[in-house]
């Protein structure tokens, strides 16, 4: 991902009017009287736009402020989650926090159900159908390990290749068993997929950076990937230890009530983010 400074966009809702009130803090967020305000660290779109949605019509009634600090460089939000910068972080799949925890050793627990999911597909501005993509074609694809799996699983399922014995979940390009079409994969950071599209015969794009470009899954994708089991959907995710505080069990409890659902339902209708099942 770019190393880009982080982006601050604050929900605040400024509830606490009261003068008398003393501010303490607690073990996670900052407490003052009946307000527990917790900071959550998101990526753009859709994740940002969700905890807003939390925060200015749910949050209030569960007696919380919720803060929502947005990132653009995915390296960046478990370590502040890790260092106490952040109450909780919503922005990646399982995978992708067990790879962070197995390469850095953060000490950090995660919520399932998850809440959405932002299904992959393959884009093309040089075909419509995925009959016309050509032998040696370039196929984009991201470099990150806990994400490259997901890709490939995507071509495998639609018989573009073969994956042999490997786990798609840690399948890397050298995973490869068959390559009937000699498919070329060009290596390169999630969000820069999007913006290259031109530079490859296809690319395998996540749904937040296709969001961001204006890619639709339902009306763009060559091929989507199946939301059904799908392993990777978004997780809430805390320091360990915190997971029974109360401000935090509430927090939770928002993101899987019905007003959630029905907010990813209505704002993204073609299906580019879907609630998790």
């Amino acid at each position: 991902m770019p190393t880009l400074a982080l982006a601050a966009s604050t929900a605040l809702a400024l509830t606490l009017t009261g003068c008398g009130l003393s501010e303490s803090e607690t073990d996670v967020g900052e407490k003052n009287g009946d307000v527990t305000t917790l900071t959550i660290g998101t990526s753009v779109t859709p994740h940002g736009d969700i905890w807003r949605f939390i925060d200015e019509n749910l949050a209030a009634d569960a007696g919380l402020d919720i803060e929502v600090k947005e990132f653009t460089d995915y390296s960046l939000p478990n370590r502040a989650l890790s260092d106490g910068e952040l109450d909780a972080n919503y922005f990646q799949h399982l995978p992708y926090l067990e790879s962070e925890i197995d390469g850095q050793g953060y000490e950090l627990h995660h919520f399932t159900p998850g809440v959405h999911v932002e299904p992959f597909a393959l884009y093309s501005k040089k075909i419509d159908d995925i009959a016309d993509l050509p032998d040696d074609a370039k196929i984009g694809i991201n470099n990150d390990p806990a994400n490259q799996g997901r890709a490939l699983k995507l071509l495998a399922d639609n018989d573009l290749i073969s994956l042999g014995d490997a786990d798609p979940i840690t399948a890397t390009i050298h995973d490869v068993a068959e390559n009937p079409k000699n498919l070329q994969f060009i290596e390169a950071e999630a969000a820069s997929l999007a913006r290259t599209l031109d530079d490859t015969d296809a690319s395998v794009i996540n749904g937040n950076n296709a969001l961001g470009a204006g890619l639709s899954s339902k009306k763009d994708g060559i091929l989507v990937e199946s939301p059904v089991d799908n392993p990777y959907a978004n997780i809430l995710v805390v320091r360990e230890g915190t997971q029974d505080d109360p401000a935090i069990q509430k927090l939770y409890e928002l993101s899987q009530s019905q007003e959630v659902k029905d907010f990813i339902e209505d704002t993204w209708p073609e299906g580019e983010v879907i609630p998790a099942e």
